[in-house]
């Protein structure tokens, strides 16, 4: 079962994590098994991932490629409203293009993440 780990998480964090995974692209250290998808704030999860394109990705979850169409029907929704949600998906690298459509290509989406006390 591979699982799509949400993520905030400072550029330095993410930084090491890449530097991580170009060590293991190289062979200098074991790969990670973590597929993963970070966002520096709440806000700017939140800009990418409203409610409403969190159901296009649980509906596409362990699905393979769909067309755009059975996309908005799975949803219940206008197909330029969803065609638009997913541009936006597409753009920002969560979904994927394939010759039968779009993808993601998860069978589960974690989210890890902390929230603090406002200094």
């Amino acid at each position: 079962m591979t699982t799509l780990k949400v993520k905030i998480e400072s550029l330095e964090q993410t930084m090491e994590a890449l530097a991580d995974a170009m060590k293991a692209a190289t062979g200098q250290s074991a790969p990670r098994s973590e597929c993963s998808f970070s966002f520096p704030s709440w806000e700017a999860m939140h800009r990418v991932l409203t409610p409403k394109r969190l159901e296009i990705m649980k509906v596409m979850t362990g699905q393979g490629p769909l067309t755009k169409r059975e996309v908005a029907r799975r949803v219940g929704r206008d197909f330029k409203a969803v065609h638009a949600d997913i541009e936006t998906l597409l753009n920002s690298g969560v979904i994927d293009r394939s010759d039968q459509g779009v993808v993601f290509p998860y069978d589960r989406i974690h989210f890890e993440f902390e929230i603090e006390s406002a200094a």
